[in-house]
C-alpha cells in the first residue's frame, strides 16, 4: 500500500493511506531530469519493500540511455553534478550570533563558533566552553586546557579525511568523512549483514569528562552534507547514491550491448542497492545493516535524482544509536537551520556534455520540523527559480522563509532575486518576490537580518543591495551601493553597521586582494562605505567559510586568516573596529601550519592551525604561549 499526501507545487510530505501502488513501472510518471522546473508533484511513501524497489527502478531507468552512450546526468553523493562519472530591523539589532556567551561561575567570557542563527550551533573544527578548547585536526581530537595551556588528552580518529565537531557539556560528536571505495560493489556482492560503504560519514561520540574516550561510532554510507545542533541534540544530513555497477561502451561492448547489460543490472538490483547501510560500534557491541526502513523512505512523484537524502538525530547526552533516520528520494547540497526547522535544498541543475547549464535551473527546498523531541518531521516542500549561493541565502523570519537565488539561464542572462515563501499546509508557497538584482552578475554574498536583507552581486563592481522585507508580499529593493570589488561574507557590527569581507578589484573587475569593508546601513535607502582595509595579493578562508571569521564585539576585535604575499603558511590579520573605522593591531603567525580559526577567551586571543594553538594578547596580538599538537 502507498501512503501519499496532497498535490503540491513542489515536493510534499506523506499523508494518509490511498490506493495500492502501481504494479508496473510504466504507471510511474517519468522523472524530471535535473534543471527542469517541476510542476505539481506529490511525495509518496510505501509500506512494502517490493513497492519501494519498483519505484527506485523507475526513478533510475531514465539514466540508462545516457549511460549506454557513456554520459548522462548523475547526481553525486554530495548533491553536486558529476558528468561521465564512474558510478559510485537594521544590522545593529541582530548581533546575537557573535554575542559573548554568559560565563558560568569561574569560566571566562569567551567567543563561540561564528554561526548564522542564534541558538543553532554549526559543526566546526574547534569548539570551546571557556575552560578547554577541543579541536579536530590531522586525524585526531585534542583537548587543550586554557589555564595550563597544555594538551590534556587526545583521541585518534582512524580513517578520517575531514573532521568537524559539535560540543555539549562533556560530550563531543565528531563527524568525519571517509573516501569512497575504488569501485562500487555489484548488486550480487550485497549480502545481508555485510557493511560495504562506497564512501561515508562517520559519527564518533566522545566522552570528555576525563581523558577523551570513544563511546561509540556510527558509519553511514553516503556523503555528509551538513549538521545543526539545538541544545544537546544534533541533526545530521547525509546523501547517498545507488550502488549500481553500470557498464559503458568501451570499444568491445557496443552501445546496444551496454544498454541491455545496464537494463539487466537495474532489473536484478535489490532494494539494498539504493538504501544506505550503516555500521554501529560501541565498546561492547557491533551491528550493521540497512540504515533506513522501506516505510521511512518517501518519493516525489517526479523525482529529480535517484539519490537518497537522510536526516539523522543524535542526542549527545544519550547512547549512540542509528540516528532514528528519515529519508526522501532527492539530492541535497545546502542545509539551513532555525531553532524550529531544518531546511535542505537541492540545486536542481545539471551541465550538459558540452558544459552548458540546462534551461530553467531551480532549487527544491525540503522543510523538516525539529521543534519536538524525536526524529524530524518532513512537513513541507517547494521550488524556487535559480540556485542559491550557500546557507546564508536562506533565512526564516516571522513565519516566512526568504531565499536568494541567481538564475543564469535565459536570453536575459543572469540575474538574481529574493523569493519569500510561507508554509501552506504541506506546501511552501510563494508570497512575494523581488527580481532584477545584479543583471548580468551573480550573487557573491547574502545576509538577512530581521526584516532587512543585504545582497551583493559582482562582475566588475559590487552592488550592495538593501532590501525591505517587512511586507512578505512586497519585498523591495530600497538602496544600492556600487564599489569596486565585492564582499563574500557580511556580518552585523552593531550601530547600524555591516562588515564585509571579500576582494578589492580594479575598474575592469580583476581582483587584487583581501578587502575588509565597514558599511553604514542605518539608512537602508542610502548605504555607504565608512572604511576599508586592503591587503594586496592575499585571500582569506573567511570569504568562503564564515566559521573562519571572528568579530568580538566587547572589544571590537576582528580576526580573519589571510594567505598570500606575506609568506609562509599565512597568518591571522587582527583589526580593531572603532567609530573611526579599522586599525590594524597586528598579524598572528604560527611557527608552522596554516591558521584556520580564532577564539577569544578572557583577555586572550587563541588562534588555531593544524599544527597547534597559540595564545596571544588581545590588545597587541603578541604571543603569550604556543601549544604544539606534536
Amino acid at each position: 500500500m502507498k501512503r501519499s499526501g496532497v498535490v503540491l507545487a513542489g515536493i510534499v510530505v506523506v499523508g494518509v493511506c490511498a490506493a495500492s501502488a502501481p504494479a508496473v513501472l510504466e504507471d510511474w510518471p517519468a522523472p524530471v531530469p535535473p534543471g527542469t522546473t517541476a510542476g505539481p508533484v506529490e511525495l509518496v511513501a510505501y509500506d512494502s519493500c517490493d513497492e519501494v524497489l519498483s519505484q527506485f527502478r523507475a526513478v533510475e531507468r531514465p539514466r540508462l540511455a545516457e549511460l549506454g552512450r557513456g554520459g548522462g546526468w548523475y547526481t553525486d553523493l554530495g548533491g553536486g553534478v558529476v558528468m561521465n562519472a564512474e558510478p559510485g530591523v537594521a544590522a545593529d539589532s541582530r548581533e546575537k550570533a557573535s554575542a559573548p556567551v554568559p560565563p558560568r561561575a569561574g569560566t571566562p567570557e569567551h567567543s563561540t563558533t561564528n554561526v548564522q542563527e542564534a541558538g543553532v550551533d554549526e559543526p566546526d573544527l574547534v569548539k570551546t566552553d571557556g575552560k578547554r578548547i577541543v579541536t579536530v585536526a590531522d586525524g585526531a581530537l585534542r583537548v587543550v586546557d586554557v589555564a595550563s595551556r597544555q594538551v590534556t588528552g587526545s583521541l585518534e580518529l582512524p580513517g578520517a579525511a575531514i573532521s568537524q565537531l559539535l560540543l555539549s557539556g562533556d560530550r563531543a560528536l565528531v563527524v568525519t568523512t571517509s573516501t569512497a571505495l575504488e569501485r562500487p560493489l555489484a548488486p550480487s556482492e550485497f549480502t545481508p549483514g555485510d557493511f560495504a560503504p562506497g564512501g561515508g560519514a562517520n559519527l564518533v561520540l566522545v566522552d570528555l569528562s576525563g581523558a577523551p574516550e570513544q563511546l561509540g561510532s556510527l558509519s553511514v554510507e553516503g556523503a555528509y552534507v551538513d549538521a545543526r545542533q539545538i541544545g544537546g541534540v544534533a541533526r545530521i544530513v547525509v546523501s547517498s547514491s545507488p550502488r549500481l555497477d553500470y557498464v559503458y561502451p568501451d570499444g568491445v561492448r557496443t552501445t546496444a550491448e551496454a544498454l541491455r547489460e545496464n537494463e539487466r543490472i537495474l532489473q536484478d538490483a535489490p532494494v539494498s542497492a539504493w538504501l544506505p547501510r550503516y555500521e554501529l560500534t560501541t565498546p561492547t557491541s557491533r551491528g550493521d545493516g540497512t540504515l533506513v526502513d522501506c516505510s521511512r523512505v518517501s518519493f516525489p512523484r517526479q523525482p529529480t535524482a535517484s539519490s537518497v537524502l537522510t536526516v539523522l538525530t543524535v542526542d549527545l547526552a544519550a547512547a549512540l544509536g542509528t540516528g532514528d533516520p528519515v529519508s526522501i528520494v532527492a539530492a541535497g547540497d545546502t542545509v539551513y537551520g532555525s531553532e524550529r526547522n531544518l531546511y535542505v535544498a537541492d540545486q536542481r541543475q545539471v551541465f550538459s556534455g558540452r558544459g552548458k547549464v540546462t534551461a530553467n535551473p531551480s532549487t527544491a527546498i525540503h522543510q523538516f520540523d525539529i521543534s519536538q523531541p524525536g526524529p524530524p518531521k518532513h512537513v513541507a516542500s517547494g521550488v524556487v527559480d535559480g540556485t542559491p549561493l550557500n546557507q546564508y541565502s536562506f533565512s526564516e523570519h516571522a513565519g516566512h522563509l526568504r531565499v536568494a537565488t541567481t538564475n543564469e539561464s535565459g536570453r536575459a542572462g543572469s540575474q538574481s532575486s529574493v523569493t519569500v515563501l510561507r508554509r501552506d499546509g504541506d506546501t511552501l508557497v510563494r508570497t512575494g518576490r523581488v527580481d532584477g538584482l545584479g543583471v548580468g552578475e551573480r550573487i557573491h554574498s547574502v545576509r538577512f537580518l530581521g526584516a532587512v536583507g543585504y545582497v551583493v552581486t559582482f562582475r566588475r563592481t559590487d552592488p550592495l543591495y538593501t532590501l525591505d522585507l517587512a511586507d512578505p508580499a512586497k519585498p523591495r529593493v530600497v538602496g544600492e551601493l556600487k564599489i569596486n570589488g565585492y564582499s563574500a561574507y557580511l556580518h552585523p557590527a552593531g550601530d547600524g553597521r555591516l562588515i564585509g569581507v571579500g576582494q578589492d578589484a580594479t575598474d575592469q573587475g580583476r581582483v587584487t586582494g583581501t578587502q575588509v569593508s565597514l558599511f553604514d546601513v542605518s539608512d537602508p535607502a542610502e548605504p555607504r562605505r565608512l572604511a576599508q582595509h586592503h591587503l594586496p595579493g592575499t585571500s582569506s578562508e573567511a570569504e568562503y567559510d564564515p566559521h573562519a571569521f571572528l568579530y568580538w564585539s566587547p572589544t571590537g576585535l576582528l580576526v580573519l586568516p589571510v594567505n598570500g604575499n606575506r609568506g609562509g603558511d599565512g597568518g591571522s590579520l587582527v583589526l580593531r573596529l572603532s567609530d573611526r573605522g579599522f586599525s590594524e593591531v597586528g598579524t598572528v603567525s604560527h611557527p608552522t601550519g596554516t591558521l584556520r580559526r580564532s577564539l577569544v577567551i578572557g583577555d586572550e586571543l587563541w588562534t588555531v592551525s593544524d599544527a597547534g594553538l597559540m595564545a596571544s594578547s588581545g590588545d597587541r596580538a603578541a604571543q603569550v604561549a604556543w601549544v604544539p599538537f606534536r
